[in-house]
C-alpha cells in the first residue's frame, strides 16, 4: 500500500477503523454466549453481527458466538444461561426481562449485555448511570412509551370508545396497567387488559377482544410480544382490528401504526459498540445503561384502508413515514 492509498484509507474509510484495531488482543478469541428468544437471523441480530464485523471481530477469526442461544423457548433460558456460565464465556448477551433474570441468576461475575423495556424500573440495574453489578445494555423507555403510543391510537381511530390492551403478563406490572386503564378513561374510553403468557393465547385473547367491543388495540412493550408480532399481525387484520406496536419496522411489515426506536438501530449503533467495551475489560459498571433518543412514528395506510380505518390527517402530518 502506498502513502495516498494509507492517507486514503484512514480520511475517507469509517471512523471505527482505528477503533477496532485496538479494540482487541492479537491472538485471542473472544467468546459471545446468547440467550434470545429471537432466531439469531432476526434484522437486528444481522445488524448487531454486521457493526462487529466492521470494528474487527469477525466470527470465525477472533470471535466465537453461542450457536445455540438463539430461538430459544422461555423454558430453556435459565439451563442455558447455566451452561453459559459453566463455559466462562466472556459476556452474555441476551434481551428482555426472563433472560437477563437467568443470566444474573446464573453468574454474578461475567459480564451481561443486555437489552429490556426497563432496566431500572425491573430491577435489572440500580441506575442508568452507575449499573450495580454485572449487567449493562440498553433500556426502552416502555412504561413512558406504552402509555405515549395509547394516545396516539386514540389519535388514529378518535370514535373508538373501548379499546383492548396487550401485555405480557411476564413484563407489564399490574400497576402500569392500571395507570394506562385510568389514563383511558379520563379521556371517555373503556379499556380492557388481555395478559398473555405464550403464542398459543394470542389468537384467543384477540377474539375476546373483539367479542368484547373492542376497535383498537394497543400491543405493549415486550420481547415476546414482538417476537411473535407476525401471529398478532395477522389475527387483528382477520378481526379488522387496528393496532399500535412497539417498533417502527413493525408498522413497515404491515402492521397498522407503530411508535418507538429503531430495533435494528440500537443493536446496531449502541448495543455492539457495549459489547466492545466489554470485551476490552471494561466493567459492565462503569458502562452507563443507554436509552434511545430518537423515536419514529410510521402509519401504515395499506393496511388501515383495508380494516376500512381513516386516519386523521393532522396524525398524519406528524408522522415521520406513511406508507401509501
Amino acid at each position: 500500500m502506498n502513502r495516498r492509498e494509507f492517507i486514503t484509507l484512514i480520511g475517507g474509510g469509517t471512523v471505527t477503523w482505528p477503533f477496532a484495531l485496538i479494540a482487541q488482543e492479537a491472538g485471542r478469541k473472544y467468546r459471545l454466549g446468547a440467550l434470545h428468544v429471537s432466531p439469531r437471523s432476526a434484522p437486528p441480530h444481522v445488524a448487531f453481527f454486521d457493526a462487529l464485523r466492521r470494528l474487527g471481530f469477525i466470527e470465525g477469526q477472533n470471535l466465537w458466538v453461542d450457536p445455540r442461544g438463539y430461538g430459544l423457548s422461555v423454558e430453556q433460558l435459565a439451563a442455558h444461561a447455566s451452561e453459559l456460565a459453566k463455559a466462562q464465556v466472556d459476556v452474555i448477551f441476551c434481551a428482555g426481562d426472563l433472560a437477563i433474570r437467568a443470566a444474573q441468576q446464573a453468574t454474578k461475575t461475567i459480564p451481561i449485555l443486555a437489552g429490556a423495556d426497563d432496566m431500572v424500573g425491573s430491577g435489572l440495574v440500580s441506575s442508568f448511570a452507575k449499573p450495580d453489578g454485572n449487567t449493562t445494555g440498553v433500556s426502552i423507555l416502555s412504561a413512558e412509551l406504552n402509555g405515549k403510543r395509547q394516545e396516539i391510537l386514540m389519535e388514529a381511530v378518535p370514535a373508538a370508545r373501548r379499546m383492548a390492551t396487550f401485555a405480557d403478563a411476564n413484563v407489564t406490572s399490574p400497576q402500569q396497567l392500571q395507570q394506562l386503564q385510568e389514563e383511558a378513561r379520563a379521556r371517555g374510553v373503556e379499556l380492557s387488559i388481555f395478559r398473555v403468557t405464550n403464542s398459543e393465547e394470542i389468537a384467543g385473547a384477540i377474539d375476546m377482544a373483539k367479542g368484547a367491543g373492542a376497535q383498537a388495540v394497543n400491543v405493549l412493550a415486550s420481547p415476546f410480544l414482538n417476537y411473535n408480532r407476525q401471529i398478532i399481525m395477522k389475527h387483528v387484520a382477520t378481526q379488522r382490528l387496528p393496532a399500535m406496536y412497539q417498533f417502527p419496522e413493525t408498522a413497515e411489515e404491515g402492521g397498522f401504526i407503530a411508535y418507538g426506536p429503531r430495533l435494528l438501530q440500537l443493536y446496531r449503533d449502541i448495543l455492539s459498540r457495549q459489547l466492545v467495551k466489554l470485551f476490552r475489560g471494561v466493567k459492565p459498571a462503569d458502562i452507563p445503561v443507554e436509552q434511545p433518543t430518537k423515536f419514529e412514528l410510521v402509519i401504515n395506510l395499506k393496511t388501515a384502508k383495508a380494516m376500512g380505518v381513516t386516519v386523521p390527517e393532522a396524525l398524519l402530518v406528524r408522522a415521520d413515514k406513511v406508507i401509501e
